[in-house]
C-alpha cells in the first residue's frame, strides 16, 4: 500500500511541473485524492459492499468534484490532473500510466446493461472536455484531443480530435503529450486545402483569360 502511494506521488511530480512539494501533492491534488477514494470505493464493490462502495464513492466526488464509479477498473499511475467535472463510467476500464484533464467523460451511450463504458489503453491521454463514448477501446498512447467527442474504436498510437472524433495525423510527427496547442485542427486544415485549390483554379482561369 504505501508503496503504491508512493508511486501516485510520483507520477504527479513527472505529469504535472506546478507540483513544488510532497506536502502539496498530498493535500492540494484532488485528482490523487479522487484515485485514492476509488481504491477504497472499489474494494468494497468486489466484495458486493454495493452500497458502501457508492456511498464513498459519493463522498469522493463531493471533496473533489470528480465521478468515479466504484465499479471502474483504474490502472497504475494514472493521473487526473485538475479533474473538476471529470465522470468515469461503472464499466469503464483504464489501463496504466493514463493522463485525464478536467471535465472528461468516459460514459455509455444508452440503458443497456453489460460493459457499456470505454475500455483505455495504456499511456493515453485525455485532454480537457474530452468525451468517450461507449464500449469502445482506445489504443495505447493515443491522445484524445481537448472537446473530442469519440464514438468509435481508436488504435495505437493515434491522436484523435473533433466533433465527432477524428484520426488526424500531423506529418508523421509525434504530438507531445502535454502540448494541446500542437493538436492538428481538422477543420482548418480542410479550409487551407479548399484556399490552396481556389488560388489554382483562379491562376488557371487568369491564364486562359490572357490567351484569350
Amino acid at each position: 500500500m504505501l508503496r503504491r502511494i508512493r508511486e501516485d506521488i510520483e507520477t504527479v511530480f513527472q505529469r504535472d511541473p506546478a507540483a513544488k512539494s510532497v506536502v502539496e501533492v498530498v493535500l492540494c491534488y484532488p485528482g490523487l485524492h479522487a484515485i485514492w477514494m476509488h481504491r477504497i470505493s472499489h474494494w468494497f464493490y468486489q466484495h458486493r459492499l454495493y452500497f458502501i462502495a457508492r456511498f464513498l464513492s459519493h463522498i469522493g466526488r463531493f471533496l473533489t468534484g470528480i465521478e468515479i464509479h466504484p465499479g471502474a477498473t483504474i490502472g497504475r499511475r494514472v493521473f487526473i490532473d485538475h479533474g473538476m467535472g471529470t465522470v468515469i463510467g461503472e464499466t469503464a476500464e483504464v489501463g496504466d500510466d493514463v493522463l485525464i484533464y478536467q471535465g472528461v467523460t468516459l460514459g455509455g451511450t444508452g440503458k443497456e446493461k453489460g460493459k457499456r463504458h470505454p475500455t483505455i489503453g495504456n499511456g493515453v491521454v485525455i485532454a480537457a472536455g474530452a468525451k468517450v463514448l461507449g464500449a469502445i477501446e482506445v489504443g495505447d498512447n493515443s491522445r484524445i484531443g481537448a472537446g473530442a467527442v469519440v464514438v468509435k474504436p481508436v488504435p495505437e498510437n493515434c491522436t484523435v480530435v473533433g466533433v465527432p472524433g477524428r484520426i488526424v495525423v500531423r506529418q508523421g510527427v509525434r504530438v507531445n503529450p502535454l502540448d494541446h496547442g500542437n493538436l492538428p485542427d481538422p477543420v482548418v486544415e480542410v479550409l487551407s486545402k479548399m484556399t490552396d485549390r481556389i488560388e489554382k483554379l483562379e491562376q488557371q482561369l487568369a491564364d486562359k483569360e490572357l490567351a484569350v
